[in-house]
C-alpha cells in the first residue's frame, strides 16, 4: 500500500516538474524570439506564438513539438501580427499622449474630459485581454480580430474583471520574486488570458449552437 501511495505521488511530482519545465521553456523562448526581432518587430510575433502553443496544451493537445511550432508561427505570423500590434500600439500610444496633454493643461476642462479618456482607456484594456486569445483560436479578416476581442471583453466582463485580479496577483508575486521573471513571468500573464479566452469562446459557441447551430470559423 505505501509504495502504491509513493509511486502516485512520485507520478504526480514527476508531471508538476515535468510542467514547470514547459512553462518555464516556452517563457525563456518568447524573450528569445522578441529579442530576435530587436523587441519592437519581436514582441508580438512571440506573443502569438506563446499563446499558439498554450491554445494549444489547453486544447489537451500535450505533445505539440514546443521549439518548431514556436519557430512556425514566428515566421508565418510575423507581418500579420507586427500589422495589427502597429495598430494597437498606435492607439495606447494615443490614449497615454491624451493623459499627459489632460494633466498638463490644469483647470476644470480637463477633469470633464478625463472621464471618457478613461473610459477609452478601460475598452482599449479590455480589448488588449482578448485580442491575442481571439488571433490565436479564431481565422478572422484583420480588423475583426479586434472588433472580436472588444465584443468579448465587453460582453464577458465578469470573466474581463476575473482577468485583471488573477493578472494582479501574479505581478505582486513577480514583484514580490523577481528572480522569476524570465522563467514565468510573460507565460503566467498569457496562461490566465488565454484561460479567460477560451472560457468565453465556449460561451459563445453554446449560445450560437442553441439559437442558429452556426460555429465560429476557428483555426
Amino acid at each position: 500500500m505505501i509504495s502504491i501511495v509513493l509511486e502516485r505521488t512520485m507520478g504526480k511530482l514527476f508531471v508538476l516538474c515535468e510542467w514547470i519545465m514547459r512553462l518555464a521553456y516556452v517563457n525563456l523562448l518568447w524573450f528569445l524570439f522578441t529579442m530576435a526581432g530587436m523587441l519592437v518587430f519581436g514582441f508580438f510575433p512571440a506573443t502569438v506564438a506563446l499563446f499558439t502553443i498554450i491554445r494549444k496544451w489547453m486544447m489537451k493537445e500535450w505533445e505539440v513539438p514546443i521549439w518548431r511550432t514556436f519557430r512556425e508561427v514566428y515566421g508565418s505570423e510575423f507581418k500579420r501580427a507586427n500589422g495589427l500590434g502597429a495598430i494597437l500600439t498606435l492607439v495606447g500610444a494615443c490614449i497615454i499622449l491624451d493623459a499627459v496633454y489632460l494633466i498638463n493643461m490644469g483647470g476644470t476642462l480637463p477633469l470633464a474630459m478625463a472621464v471618457p479618456l478613461l473610459i477609452v482607456a478601460c475598452l482599449y484594456l479590455i480589448t488588449l485581454l482578448y485580442f491575442f486569445p481571439v488571433y490565436v483560436h479564431y481565422d478572422l479578416k484583420w480588423m475583426d480580430y479586434l472588433k472580436q476581442a472588444f465584443l468579448l471583453g465587453v460582453f464577458h466582463i465578469h470573466m474581463s474583471l476575473l482577468m485583471v485580479g488573477s493578472m494582479a496577483a501574479i505581478l505582486f508575486v513577480l514583484l514580490y520574486q523577481p528572480s522569476l521573471i524570465p522563467f514565468f513571468g510573460v507565460v503566467s500573464f498569457a496562461w490566465i488570458m488565454m484561460f479567460g479566452g477560451m472560457y468565453s469562446f465556449h460561451r459563445i459557441e453554446i449560445k450560437k449552437n442553441k439559437m442558429s447551430g452556426v460555429k465560429e470559423l476557428t483555426r
